[in-house]
């Protein structure tokens, strides 16, 4: 009995009026709509920059959410798909003083980026179309591209905390039936992916931290103030328990960046673009958190992280509640209602 070939169906070139799939619209639309609010954060950060290297930055920065936004908006007038409302200058008060230190747009910028490039790393497997996927990897490229004059900016000018060393084993070891113990016992040192994670989370959630401060100060609504407080408690307690397992261990960890924000009360930034943002970046939490459990051996840190995941989705749930309260959550392309439609 012969073999039986799967079929094969062609989507590239030979096919070049097909219809955008549903992972294609999605991250297209979530690219849209995260680079329309980096732009507004961005046109206000080149209001006050003085650092000639920290301006090139983000100036670069800039150039990129602008040709990340142009493209697209091409893909989607080609195939009739509504252009997002994202956000406009009216989202933006220029005038507004200064927030945040030049030091803090180079954290920021890493912070944004990465959550950019964890879209595209996440998208690009999923793309089939040819124009789509040439798209999707030029932006993960270009955002790789800025990821490493960042990197070249924080360790020249001494802004951070390198990654802790470890020394390298003398030989492989083999896991004994108390490996995953880490409350009783003999609990065994961190192992390397663990220290990546940790590290990682903690430089995340020290700029999160910082920002959601700053947005604390600035909210004109109460109710959307009184949102950033908690995310900011919230994060606070996570990232002193991240800390607590590098110190134990003797490894260094990042520090807090909170003295980067100024004491202005003045909001650059409209309420809807602020909690926005929060959401957003809550949300890429999520996900950093579920990359960390995978890599995980030891029960504490399981626990540690399964206790910020759900005070990280409860989080998110009482923003995007104040959100969709205020009418500001723009709703991405749905699949078809088709009980709705059998009962017209």
């Amino acid at each position: 009995m012969g073999t039986i070939k799967p079929i094969k169906i062609s989507l590239r070139k030979s096919n070049p009026h097909r219809k955008l799939t549903a992972p294609e619209m999605g991250k297209l639309w979530a690219i849209y709509m995260g680079n329309s609010m980096s732009n507004c954060i961005l046109n206000y950060f080149l209001q006050h920059v003085e650092d000639p290297d920290i301006k090139k930055l983000v100036e670069h920065a800039k150039r990129l959410t602008e040709e990340f936004q142009s493209g697209v908006k091409k893909i989607f007038i080609k195939e009739n798909v509504p252009i997002p409302h994202g956000f406009t200058e009216e989202d933006v008060n220029l005038g507004a003083p200064r927030l945040f230190s030049d030091e803090f747009y180079v954290h920021y910028l890493k912070y944004a980026a990465k959550a950019g490039l964890s879209i595209y790393s996440i998208a690009i497997p999923l793309i089939y179309r040819e124009d789509v996927r040439n798209f999707l990897t030029y932006c993960m490229n270009s955002t790789m591209e800025l990821v490493e004059e960042i990197k070249t900016i924080l360790m020249d000018k001494g802004l951070i905390v390198a990654p802790p060393i470890i020394p390298a084993p003398e030989q492989v070891k083999i896991a004994s039936t108390d490996y995953l113990s880490g409350f009783v016992g003999d609990v065994r040192p961190l192992h390397a992916l663990e220290i990546a994670h940790l590290y990682d989370n903690i430089e995340n959630n020290v700029t999160s931290k910082a920002l959601i401060m700053a947005f604390s100060q600035v909210a004109k609504s109460e109710k959307v103030r009184d949102i950033f407080v908690k995310g900011k408690d919230i994060t606070n307690k996570a990232v002193k328990r991240y800390i607590e397992k590098l110190h134990y261990e003797n490894l260094p960890a990042p520090e807090f960046i909170d003295h980067l924000v100024t004491t202005s009360t003045f909001a650059p930034f409209s309420d809807k673009l602020m909690l926005f943002h929060k959401v957003d970046m809550f949300s890429m939490k999520i996900r950093a958190f579920g990359n960390s459990l995978a890599v995980n051996g030891r029960h504490d840190l399981a626990l540690l992280y399964g206790r910020s995941l759900m005070n990280i989705a409860n989080f998110v749930q009482d923003a995007s509640n104040v959100l969709m309260e205020n009418g500001w959550m723009e709703i991405p392309p749905e699949a078809v209602d088709r009980e709705n439609l059998t009962s017209k």
